[in-house]
């Protein structure tokens, strides 16, 4: 094991400093990196930082925080959690060692995860290839509930983001129906508003409310406002299902967001008091990306993904239903190419299977990266293999309301047929029985089907 970070190599020595500018050294290239100062100045040097890396003890990510736990409550939360029996099979263990027991060991390394650290996942994933993240993620199974069952052996959900520039009530319902014509909408019904305001995001909670009890679709609704808008419509008496807040890596990011720890847990103690989940009762919704500490100033000198890994023990305090990365959303500056996107996506999908969380992937880009709608469905085909809990279903891909490319409805049909995924047992009964499936195959003409058009098509119209 190495005294310090530092190794020779052709006569030149490379010194690495601490800890957390090894693990930024380490880092496959990505622009969040670069842009913050801290990534490798040569693919020799990232290779010498992964291979002195690799002879880190695990041990030392609890002995050495990259971000005292003094100044920082994720810190604290991360060593607060540590579990130490789960830890106990892989404690001597270096992160070179741990990569060998991840691809080697039968079972479900998530069995682990309380007994591994944020930064221990992010370590072993900087030494991994991309087919070692699947491998070793495929093997991850995080089942969670709340009206259905997400994350089964076998089976690929979707959110059904039926997003709209002005928050138009009948263009939002349209796309509902048009999702559900498709299958999509098992992980949740979910809707980014166009406005936080309070009377807004009330009628959007009401109109998803409405239609899943009208039709009894067995799924869950959530509207993506800051927590506090959502804490204040629980208050109000409002149909909440899900609690939404997007999260962060380090405490300062999570002010950034109007956040910390204390308000996420008043939130989903207010959310479970309403008592709407029928299988289950997990009710928080977490997004998180690459890249947003950095944003915020709040990075501390650790790399992006290494946070992005951290933001996962915020997640998994609070027992989530669902929680996704938004992996190409925030653009270039942080995740330059198709190359770094799918890395990343892959990456974030591991890590938090890895730490027992009910991982998704928004697999995205914006229009002025260096990707295409081909390097997403190369990610997309490659989260399928690997076991991800959900995707996104967006009308045509290309979300009008936050202006991005996501996964389409139709992208949910071809990873499912391509690799022999259905949606959630419970919603795969309620297509079939509403004429809109047979054998995980759509029907296109049933009567059933174009009655549920018609009624749905005359509520829009009517009260909404």
């Amino acid at each position: 094991m190495p005294s310090s970070y530092s190794i020779t190599h052709k006569g030149r020595h490379y010194p690495f400093g601490n800890l957390r500018t090894l693990m930024a050294k380490a880092s496959p290239k990505r622009s969040a990196d670069e842009l913050a100062g801290l990534a490798a100045e040569s693919e020799v040097e990232r290779a010498l930082a992964q291979r002195c890396l690799a002879e880190i003890p695990l041990q030392r990510f609890l002995d050495e925080p990259l971000i005292p736990p003094e100044s920082d409550e994720v810190s604290q939360l991360i060593l607060d959690r540590h579990d130490t029996e789960a830890f106990a099979p892989i404690r001597n263990l270096s992160v070179g060692e741990f990569r060998e027991w991840l691809l080697s060991h039968p079972g479900d390394p998530s069995s682990l995860a309380w007994g591994i650290t944020p930064e221990m996942a992010a370590a072993v994933s900087k030494i991994m290839r991309n087919q070692d993240l699947i491998a070793v993620a495929k093997r991850c199974r995080v089942v969670t509930r709340f009206r259905n069952t997400l994350g089964l052996d076998g089976r690929l959900s979707t959110r059904l983001q039926p997003n709209h520039p002005t928050d138009d009530m009948r263009g939002i319902a349209a796309t509902i129906l048009d999702g559900l014509l498709y299958g999509s909408g098992d992980a949740v019904i979910g809707i980014n508003p166009a406005t936080d305001h309070l009377g807004n995001v009330g009628r959007l909670i009401h109109l998803m409310s409405d239609l899943i009890e009208k039709y009894s679709i067995p799924t869950q609704s959530c509207v993506l406002s800051h927590v506090t808008t959502t804490m204040e419509l629980i208050q109000k008496g409002y149909p909440v299902d899900l609690v939404f807040q997007s999260i962060a890596g380090t405490e300062a990011a999570n002010k950034s967001f109007g956040v910390d720890l204390a308000l996420l847990g008043e939130a989903k103690t207010m959310a479970e008091s309403l008592g709407r989940g029928t299988l289950g009762q997990n009710i928080m919704y977490f997004e998180t990306g690459q890249g947003s500490a950095l944003s915020a100033n709040a990075h501390h000198g650790v790399d992006a993904q290494t946070l992005e890994a951290r933001a996962y023990a915020v997640a998994r305090e609070f027992s989530p239903l669902l929680v996704n990365t938004v992996v190409g959303f925030i653009g270039p500056e942080y995740l330059y190419d198709a190359k770094q996107i799918i890395r990343a996506g892959l990456e974030d999908h591991f890590c938090g299977k890895l730490l027992g969380l009910p991982m998704g992937c928004d697999v995205c880009y914006t229009n002025h990266a260096e990707a295409d709608q081909n390097d997403m469905d190369n990610l997309l085909t490659l989260l399928g293999v690997a076991g991800c809990n959900y995707i996104m279903g967006i009308p045509g891909c290309d979300d009008i309301m936050l202006a991005y490319q996501s996964t389409s409805f139709h992208d949910a049909l071809y990873v499912r047929e391509v690799l022999g995924k259905r949606p959630a047992p419970e919603f795969e009964i309620w297509l079939e029985e509403m004429g809109l499936f047979k054998d995980n195959r759509r029907l296109l003409n049933h009567p059933q089907r174009s009655q549920m058009i018609q009624n749905f098509t005359d509520q829009i119209q009517g009260s909404h």
